[in-house]
């Protein structure tokens, strides 16, 4: 046991060292850094931040789609609960599809399992945008949601120039991403080795401009524009392992 806790302690002082840009830049967003117990990732809280209570994770991945570790991110924006959208990377979206349809079309398989992450079950459920404005942005990423209206209104403007920008360098091709719209906040959540000050804060730029361009849409519905057409709420999971960001 004393060996266990002076190991850790080891590993605590040298990601104090190896975190400190990030810990430094969560200060000067008036945001609390702390690392996880296990010494194995770390969490930046910032519950007065706009447009709304942000959280970021780093750590193990959740996800078996994710190899290693990754970023998780939360932003609480109290949208419509049945506001869902989703973008995700292409290449991450074929290979989930694949994945999904040889699990279900089993003969066994009658229903899409509660316990399937709503990134896997949406595939199914939810219609894709076939009309991109970007080209960058459609050769890159696979977009869908409850209504065809609301995601293509969704990435209308400043998220598809951000997308785009995006695609360049800090999402490539290969690299497996997923922003989501659901339960009232946005979640975003990507492969990541090893944190970086200069990409948790592009992401984070990122996923401010989802939050916006998601509080527009969220505001389209409210005065009387199109409404989901499914009924997409009894696929919901409510497991409390679903409750932290992007989950």
């Amino acid at each position: 046991m004393v060996i266990k806790q002076v190991k850790r302690w080891f590993v605590v002082r040298a990601n104090a060292a190896r975190w400190r840009p990030l810990s430094d830049w969560a200060e000067t967003r008036n945001a609390v850094f702390r690392q996880a117990r296990d010494g194995r990732g770390f969490q930046i809280e910032q519950p007065k931040a706009l447009p709304g209570a942000l959280r970021i994770e780093w750590g193990p991945s959740q996800r078996a789609y994710i190899d290693g570790t990754e970023l998780r991110m939360r932003v609480e924006l109290g949208l419509h609960s049945d506001l869902q959208m989703m973008v995700i990377a292409r290449q991450l979206m074929e290979r989930l599809e694949k994945a999904v349809f040889e699990a279900y079309t089993d003969t066994l398989k009658t229903r899409v399992d509660t316990d399937t992450p709503e990134e896997m079950r949406w595939l199914v459920m939810f219609p894709k945008l076939k009309n991109f404005n970007s080209k960058p942005v459609r050769e890159r990423f696979g977009a869908l949601g409850v209504n065809r209206d609301l995601i293509g209104a969704w990435l209308d403007g400043p998220m598809s120039d951000t997308l785009a920008l995006a695609s360049q360098d800090l999402l490539p091709e290969e690299r497996a991403f997923v922003l989501m719209s659901m339960r009232g906040n946005v979640y975003l959540r990507v492969a990541m080795a090893e944190p970086s000050l200069e990409d948790v804060q592009a992401l984070v730029k990122l996923l401010e401009t989802a939050c916006r361009e998601a509080l527009r849409v969220n505001g389209r519905l409210s005065d009387g524009g199109p409404w989901p057409t499914t009924t997409s709420v009894a696929w919901q999971s409510s497991t409390p392992e679903e409750q932290g960001p992007g989950r």
